[in-house]
């Protein structure tokens, strides 16, 4: 055998050696894929059981009733008579405020009064003996009833620098300290103290477009609050806005507001309000409520795993493995959806088998489903 020979049967060799590694290593990764792809599908009967469909929100705690005491006269707080956490009954003695610049008003307004009438008692003689004309009266009249007037506006406001409760309730915060000027007004007076009645609460609660639609007054709900993550509580919805929290709709605001609110939220939120159950009076204003609203019950509901569930331009399908194996797309309707179920309402039988992919979620189901995002933002 010649050298070149021994060279040429080298390389063929190597070539065959290469060629065959490189086969198995095609061969042992293609039954790595199939193997990831077996593991990534869980097959399911279809079954039946009792489900609940929710819709999640996200909402404050607030009392039902609540008020912020102010002041009808501009004044410095001279005392206050309660502190965070006194329970107050309606009309009791809250605070004072200083009341010299009021008293001295008072007394002038009496004084006034007093010679006005004086002035129109001698004028009535005078004009009952034809002395005084029916003109002299008048303006002795008038002048008398002005006085009278300005003492008892005088009088009013020297009875508001005594602060009382509107309402029987707790004094919520720390109220305003003695020394400090109570300013009046209508946009904005300063709060003294607030007060509210904390043994009814209630959850101000944001729910989506998406979901207002299935929730009803009179539907019952679970919360939780981060104070007691074990805990549940229970509300019942007393309220749904018919307004967006926007008020979006509103034509008459500018065209910049509009564009700045649609900007800022991709997603239309109501409020809804629901009623709080606290017999222990365990919640606080302002905490954070989690809510689970029930929508929708059904008692032994035909129902596969919403992993399960695909669509596509035709509805919603199912991939059915038959008893030989082979798979099938097969198109169902619908019904109610809890967190892991939705319910079946045709299309499938008991006992049949069904495959999941891991890779399906929950956001493939079709408009108008419960949404379980765990509510919007605050």
């Amino acid at each position: 055998m010649t050298k070149k020979r021994k060279v040429q049967i080298g390389i063929a060799a190597v070539l065959v050696a290469v060629l065959a590694f490189g086969g198995w290593r095609y061969y042992t990764s293609q039954q790595k894929v199939k193997e990831q792809a077996a593991a990534a599908q869980q097959v399911t009967q279809v079954t039946r059981m009792d489900i609940q469909s929710t819709v999640s929100a996200t909402g404050t705690i607030r009392p039902v009733n609540s008020v912020e005491v102010s002041s009808k006269i501009t004044a410095r707080i001279k005392n206050v008579l309660v502190k965070e956490n006194d329970t107050v009954k309606a009309g009791q003695t809250v605070a004072m405020l200083e009341g010299k610049d009021y008293e001295s008003k008072r007394d002038q307004a009496q004084y006034k009064v007093t010679s006005t009438k004086q002035k129109y008692d001698r004028v009535s003689y005078l004009y009952s003996i034809g002395a005084d004309t029916q003109q002299q009266l008048e303006d002795a009249q008038y002048d008398y009833d002005t006085a009278q007037s300005q003492l008892a506006e005088t009088e009013s406001d020297l009875a508001e620098t005594v602060i009382t409760a509107p309402m029987d309730g707790v004094v919520v915060g720390e109220p305003k300290t003695a020394g400090t000027m109570a300013v009046q007004g209508s946009d904005n007076p300063t709060v003294i103290m607030r007060i509210a009645d904390l043994s009814s609460k209630q959850i101000l609660a944001k729910v989506d477009e998406t979901d207002i639609g299935n929730v009803k007054v009179g539907q019952d709900a679970t919360f939780t609050v981060d104070t007691y993550p074990n805990k549940t509580f229970t509300a019942h919805v007393s309220k749904i806005s018919q307004t967006d929290t926007a008020n979006t709709w509103d034509t008459q605001k500018s065209t910049s507001t509009s564009t700045s609110t649609s900007s800022s939220s991709s997603v239309i939120y109501y409020y809804v309000t629901l009623d709080v159950d606290d017999p222990e009076n365990e919640l606080f204003p302002s905490m954070t409520a989690r809510v689970e609203i029930h929508t929708a019950d059904k008692q032994d509901a035909l129902v596969v795993p919403i992993s399960t569930l695909k669509t596509d331009a035709n509805g919603s399908y199912v991939i059915v493995r038959n008893p030989d194996g082979s798979e099938e797309n097969r198109y169902v309707s619908v019904g109610i959806y809890s967190d892991s179920y939705v319910e079946i309402l045709s299309g499938l039988e008991e006992g049949e088998e069904v495959v999941s992919t891991y890779t399906a979620t929950k956001s493939s189901k079709p408009s108008g489903s419960n949404n379980h995002r765990g509510g919007p933002p605050l």
